[in-house]
């Protein structure tokens, strides 16, 4: 009895450590790519969950009644698949999406609704499961052996590579999250007294396939790690750095850290050259 009780407490416990949340996106007749609305409410639910700590990821298609069912199972899958490359173009881990199903048809009457065609459009649709932690757990943090300060503030040569920690950006954004823009604001400070370096802005992205560049969300364009570097260069002309010292570039996913996603939404700074001769 008391192995009982103790299995009952865990499973308890277990089952308010996370919580669920579902989205669904509907398709048109015989389509598998999303309409335009539908894209639109896709977007804001992964701003919804993306400061979520995600456990995994369910991707469920269904089609209506109408077709063969191995007709509708084809679309069903390849409906699946394209809400799986939106998370994936949108900087989401792929690792966390585990399912990704063609369902075929679901059935008609699910719902209480008399009117066939409206049924049948509830029925082409995509489900979307998060089962995340709540609370959130903390995140491990990278360990640091010299901060980007002390490292900007050394002895630097051609072809030294920096990554600007604690430079970190949001989900599928060219913007910054709201507490490194102190720590840019130092770096800044740092390269417009250091007259002597000129430097290549590196931006990254993390989580899509292969070495693809993720989608900027605000532009709509798939330059975002582009974006990330120009967005850091443009800051540090405001703040007073010279740009015939800069350039910058867009790496897409060529290489990765290996670590948490969010370290690899970073920018990286490539010393080029250093002029011995500019006084500091």
């Amino acid at each position: 009895m008391k192995y009982f009780i103790v299995f009952i407490a865990l499973s308890f416990q277990l089952a308010f450590s996370q919580e669920e949340v579902k989205h669904e996106v509907y398709f048109d007749t015989d389509k598998y790519n999303i309409p335009e609305t539908e894209h639109s409410r896709l977007l804001l639910f992964l701003s919804k969950i993306e400061s979520m700590d995600i456990e995994k990821i369910s991707i469920y298609g269904f089609c209506d009644d109408r077709g063969s069912d191995n007709y509708n199972l084809v679309l069903s899958q390849q409906r699946a698949n394209s809400i799986k490359d939106v998370f994936s173009s949108n900087e989401f881990d792929e690792s966390k999406i585990t399912n990704v199903d063609g369902k075929g048809e679901i059935l008609v009457n699910i719902v209480h609704e008399e009117n066939l065609n409206k049924i049948r459009g509830l029925n082409r649709k995509v489900e979307i499961i998060v089962m995340h932690h709540n609370p959130p757990r903390p995140k491990e943090k990278k360990p640091e052996k010299q901060s980007t300060a002390e490292l900007l503030k050394g002895d630097l040569k051609e072809g030294d590579k920096i990554q600007l920690e604690n430079i970190l950006f949001r989900t599928g954004y060219s913007y910054l999250v709201k507490d490194s823009k102190k720590t840019l604001d130092n770096i800044a400070k740092i390269l417009a007294e250091r007259k002597d370096v000129y430097f290549t802005i590196e931006g990254h992205v993390c989580c899509t396939p292969g070495t693809r560049d993720a989608i900027d969300r605000r532009t709509k364009k798939r330059n975002l790690s582009l974006a990330r570097a120009r967005y850091v260069y443009d800051y540090l002309v405001k703040k007073g750095v010279n740009r015939s010292r800069m350039k910058y570039v867009g790496h897409r996913r060529k290489f990765p850290l290996g670590g948490e996603p969010e370290f690899d939404r970073r920018v990286e700074i490539l010393v080029t050259r250093i002029d011995k001769t500019a006084s500091n």
